[in-house]
Protein backbone atom coordinates (compact mmCIF):
# COMPACT_ATOMS: atom_id res chain seq x y z
CA UNK A 1 0.00 0.00 0.00
CA UNK A 2 1.44 3.29 -0.70
CA UNK A 3 1.71 6.01 1.31
CA UNK A 4 0.52 9.75 0.89
CA UNK A 5 1.61 12.28 3.38
CA UNK A 6 -0.44 15.80 3.63
CA UNK A 7 0.70 18.52 1.23
CA UNK A 8 -0.27 22.08 0.76
CA UNK A 9 -2.31 23.48 -1.87
CA UNK A 10 -2.34 27.13 -3.31
CA UNK A 11 -5.13 29.47 -4.51
CA UNK A 12 -5.31 29.69 -8.09
CA UNK A 13 -7.78 32.67 -8.22
CA UNK A 14 -10.21 34.36 -5.87
CA UNK A 15 -13.71 34.63 -6.28
CA UNK A 16 -15.66 38.17 -6.63
CA UNK A 17 -19.31 38.08 -5.37
CA UNK A 18 -21.32 40.38 -3.71
CA UNK A 19 -21.61 38.79 -0.25
CA UNK A 20 -18.61 40.50 1.50
CA UNK A 21 -20.20 38.11 4.91
CA UNK A 22 -21.92 34.86 5.23
CA UNK A 23 -24.96 35.21 6.33
CA UNK A 24 -27.71 35.30 3.39
CA UNK A 25 -25.03 33.44 0.53
CA UNK A 26 -27.47 30.61 -1.07
CA UNK A 27 -26.71 27.37 0.51
CA UNK A 28 -25.88 25.30 -3.01
CA UNK A 29 -24.64 26.55 -6.25
CA UNK A 30 -27.56 26.70 -9.06
CA UNK A 31 -30.32 28.07 -6.02
CA UNK A 32 -30.13 31.69 -7.28
CA UNK A 33 -28.97 31.75 -11.63
CA UNK A 34 -29.11 35.30 -11.93
CA UNK A 35 -26.47 35.59 -9.53
CA UNK A 36 -23.30 36.57 -10.85
CA UNK A 37 -19.97 36.55 -9.75
CA UNK A 38 -16.47 36.31 -11.33
CA UNK A 39 -12.85 34.75 -11.14
CA UNK A 40 -9.87 36.30 -10.94
CA UNK A 41 -6.53 34.89 -11.29
CA UNK A 42 -3.38 35.24 -8.73
CA UNK A 43 -0.49 36.36 -10.74
CA UNK A 44 0.83 32.94 -11.39
CA UNK A 45 -1.58 31.69 -12.83
CA UNK A 46 -3.25 34.62 -14.88
CA UNK A 47 -2.03 32.40 -18.21
CA UNK A 48 -4.46 32.83 -21.20
CA UNK A 49 -3.10 29.25 -22.09
CA UNK A 50 -4.26 27.77 -18.90
CA UNK A 51 -8.18 28.51 -20.19
CA UNK A 52 -7.59 27.63 -23.83
CA UNK A 53 -10.75 25.76 -24.37
CA UNK A 54 -12.38 26.47 -21.32
CA UNK A 55 -15.48 29.04 -23.18
CA UNK A 56 -16.29 25.81 -25.18
CA UNK A 57 -18.34 24.58 -21.50
CA UNK A 58 -21.09 25.75 -20.25
CA UNK A 59 -20.74 24.88 -16.84
CA UNK A 60 -17.34 24.33 -14.42
CA UNK A 61 -16.73 22.89 -11.25
CA UNK A 62 -14.95 25.08 -8.69
CA UNK A 63 -12.67 23.45 -5.88
CA UNK A 64 -12.39 26.21 -2.64
CA UNK A 65 -11.53 26.60 0.38
CA UNK A 66 -13.87 27.57 3.53
CA UNK A 67 -11.74 30.47 4.17
CA UNK A 68 -14.17 31.75 7.14
CA UNK A 69 -14.66 27.83 8.58
CA UNK A 70 -11.76 27.19 9.76
CA UNK A 71 -11.11 25.32 12.88
CA UNK A 72 -8.73 22.72 14.63
CA UNK A 73 -9.99 19.62 14.72
CA UNK A 74 -12.99 17.97 13.53
CA UNK A 75 -16.39 16.03 14.81
CA UNK A 76 -17.76 12.71 12.35
CA UNK A 77 -20.87 14.00 13.05
CA UNK A 78 -22.71 17.73 12.28
CA UNK A 79 -26.07 19.30 12.49
CA UNK A 80 -27.05 20.12 9.11
CA UNK A 81 -29.17 23.40 9.16
CA UNK A 82 -32.52 21.99 7.11
CA UNK A 83 -32.67 19.35 9.39
CA UNK A 84 -33.41 22.43 12.14
CA UNK A 85 -30.04 22.43 13.80
CA UNK A 86 -30.65 19.38 16.51
CA UNK A 87 -30.12 16.43 14.45
CA UNK A 88 -26.80 15.12 13.63
CA UNK A 89 -25.72 13.47 10.28
CA UNK A 90 -22.16 11.88 9.44
CA UNK A 91 -20.23 14.56 8.12
CA UNK A 92 -19.33 12.97 4.83
CA UNK A 93 -23.19 12.65 4.37
CA UNK A 94 -23.24 16.75 4.56
CA UNK A 95 -22.21 19.57 2.41
CA UNK A 96 -21.68 21.24 6.16
CA UNK A 97 -18.25 23.50 6.16
CA UNK A 98 -16.67 22.12 8.94
CA UNK A 99 -14.90 19.39 7.45
CA UNK A 100 -11.47 17.26 8.03
CA UNK A 101 -10.23 19.22 5.47
CA UNK A 102 -12.14 22.93 4.45
CA UNK A 103 -12.56 21.98 1.31
CA UNK A 104 -16.10 22.78 -0.36
CA UNK A 105 -17.62 21.65 -4.34
CA UNK A 106 -19.76 24.30 -7.07
CA UNK A 107 -21.04 23.50 -9.97
CA UNK A 108 -21.59 26.88 -11.79
CA UNK A 109 -22.22 28.39 -14.96
CA UNK A 110 -19.45 29.94 -16.93
CA UNK A 111 -21.41 32.79 -19.15
CA UNK A 112 -18.28 33.96 -20.41
CA UNK A 113 -14.00 33.91 -20.45
CA UNK A 114 -12.58 37.66 -20.48
CA UNK A 115 -9.36 38.83 -21.43
CA UNK A 116 -8.59 41.63 -19.47
CA UNK A 117 -6.01 44.87 -20.72
CA UNK A 118 -3.20 43.09 -19.58
CA UNK A 119 -4.16 39.50 -21.28
CA UNK A 120 -5.24 37.76 -18.12
CA UNK A 121 -8.22 35.57 -18.16
CA UNK A 122 -10.97 36.56 -16.08
CA UNK A 123 -14.16 33.75 -15.84
CA UNK A 124 -17.38 35.70 -15.81
CA UNK A 125 -19.90 32.66 -13.82
CA UNK A 126 -23.56 32.56 -12.13
CA UNK A 127 -25.44 30.70 -9.61
CA UNK A 128 -22.30 30.64 -7.46
CA UNK A 129 -22.62 29.90 -3.45
CA UNK A 130 -19.31 31.81 -2.31
CA UNK A 131 -18.21 34.54 -0.13
CA UNK A 132 -16.57 37.39 -1.74
CA UNK A 133 -12.82 36.76 -1.34
CA UNK A 134 -12.99 32.98 -1.58
CA UNK A 135 -9.84 31.04 -2.56
CA UNK A 136 -10.22 29.00 -5.51
CA UNK A 137 -8.33 26.10 -5.59
CA UNK A 138 -9.09 24.22 -9.03
CA UNK A 139 -11.50 24.55 -12.04
CA UNK A 140 -12.93 21.84 -14.11
CA UNK A 141 -14.97 21.62 -16.84
CA UNK A 142 -18.42 19.96 -15.33
CA UNK A 143 -19.13 17.04 -18.33
CA UNK A 144 -22.70 15.92 -18.87
CA UNK A 145 -21.70 12.52 -20.14
CA UNK A 146 -20.03 11.52 -16.97
CA UNK A 147 -21.01 14.31 -14.28
CA UNK A 148 -25.05 14.35 -14.52
CA UNK A 149 -26.83 11.40 -12.84
CA UNK A 150 -30.94 12.00 -13.28
CA UNK A 151 -31.52 8.60 -11.00
CA UNK A 152 -29.51 9.97 -7.96
CA UNK A 153 -31.51 10.03 -4.61
CA UNK A 154 -31.12 12.85 -3.02
CA UNK A 155 -31.10 10.94 1.11
CA UNK A 156 -32.30 12.82 4.05
CA UNK A 157 -31.86 16.06 1.96
CA UNK A 158 -35.12 14.96 -0.03
CA UNK A 159 -37.30 14.97 3.29
CA UNK A 160 -36.93 18.20 4.12
CA UNK A 161 -39.31 20.03 2.44
CA UNK A 162 -39.49 22.68 0.48
CA UNK A 163 -38.42 25.73 2.64
CA UNK A 164 -38.58 28.65 -0.32
CA UNK A 165 -40.69 31.83 1.02
CA UNK A 166 -42.39 34.24 -1.13
CA UNK A 167 -41.02 37.62 -0.97
CA UNK A 168 -42.44 40.93 -0.85
CA UNK A 169 -40.38 44.02 -1.82
CA UNK A 170 -42.65 46.93 -1.26
CA UNK A 171 -41.87 49.73 -3.98
CA UNK A 172 -41.10 52.61 -2.03
CA UNK A 173 -38.26 49.94 -0.10
CA UNK A 174 -36.92 48.85 -3.72
CA UNK A 175 -36.78 52.03 -5.51
CA UNK A 176 -32.66 52.35 -4.70
CA UNK A 177 -32.33 48.77 -6.95
CA UNK A 178 -31.97 48.54 -10.28
CA UNK A 179 -34.80 45.73 -12.05
CA UNK A 180 -31.47 43.41 -12.22
CA UNK A 181 -30.56 43.51 -8.78
CA UNK A 182 -34.18 43.64 -7.60
CA UNK A 183 -34.42 40.02 -9.31
CA UNK A 184 -31.65 38.71 -7.90
CA UNK A 185 -32.11 39.74 -4.31
CA UNK A 186 -35.64 38.29 -4.67
CA UNK A 187 -34.13 35.02 -5.62
CA UNK A 188 -31.84 35.11 -2.74
CA UNK A 189 -34.74 35.80 0.09
CA UNK A 190 -36.74 33.20 -1.85
CA UNK A 191 -34.45 30.59 -0.12
CA UNK A 192 -34.98 31.70 3.17
CA UNK A 193 -31.64 32.68 4.76
CA UNK A 194 -31.76 32.63 8.54
CA UNK A 195 -31.09 29.67 10.19
CA UNK A 196 -33.45 26.73 10.11
CA UNK A 197 -33.89 27.12 14.29
CA UNK A 198 -34.59 30.70 13.97
CA UNK A 199 -38.77 31.34 13.20
CA UNK A 200 -39.23 34.76 15.56
CA UNK A 201 -41.63 36.46 13.20
CA UNK A 202 -41.27 39.94 15.29
CA UNK A 203 -37.41 39.93 14.35
CA UNK A 204 -35.58 41.85 12.01
CA UNK A 205 -32.56 39.97 10.14
CA UNK A 206 -30.14 41.57 7.52
CA UNK A 207 -27.39 41.28 5.95
CA UNK A 208 -25.50 42.77 3.07
CA UNK A 209 -25.88 42.04 -0.50
CA UNK A 210 -23.62 43.77 -2.78
CA UNK A 211 -23.51 47.44 -1.64
CA UNK A 212 -26.82 47.52 -0.16
CA UNK A 213 -27.54 46.68 3.64
CA UNK A 214 -30.88 44.56 3.64
CA UNK A 215 -33.51 44.00 6.43
CA UNK A 216 -36.35 41.67 6.39
CA UNK A 217 -38.38 39.48 8.56
CA UNK A 218 -40.77 36.48 8.01
CA UNK A 219 -44.03 35.96 8.80
CA UNK A 220 -45.27 32.04 8.06
CA UNK A 221 -44.02 31.65 4.67
CA UNK A 222 -44.32 35.11 3.45
CA UNK A 223 -40.67 37.16 4.10
CA UNK A 224 -40.82 41.19 3.46
CA UNK A 225 -38.12 43.23 2.89
CA UNK A 226 -38.15 46.23 5.27
CA UNK A 227 -35.25 48.32 4.39
CA UNK A 228 -32.68 48.86 2.22
CA UNK A 229 -29.75 51.35 2.74
CA UNK A 230 -27.19 51.72 0.08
Amino acid sequence: MSQVGSFSITPIAHIRSDFPTKFGIPRQSGLVPSLKATIVFEPDFAVQEAVRGLQDFSHIWLIWGFSEAVREGWSPTVRPPRLGGNTRMGVFATRSPFRPNNLGLSSVKLDSVEMSANGAPVLHISGADLLDGTPIYDIKPYLTTTDCHPEAVDGFVAASGDYTLDVVVPENVGRMLSDEECHTLREVLAQDPRPAYQHQPDRIYGFRFSKYEVKFKVEGKVLTVVEIVG
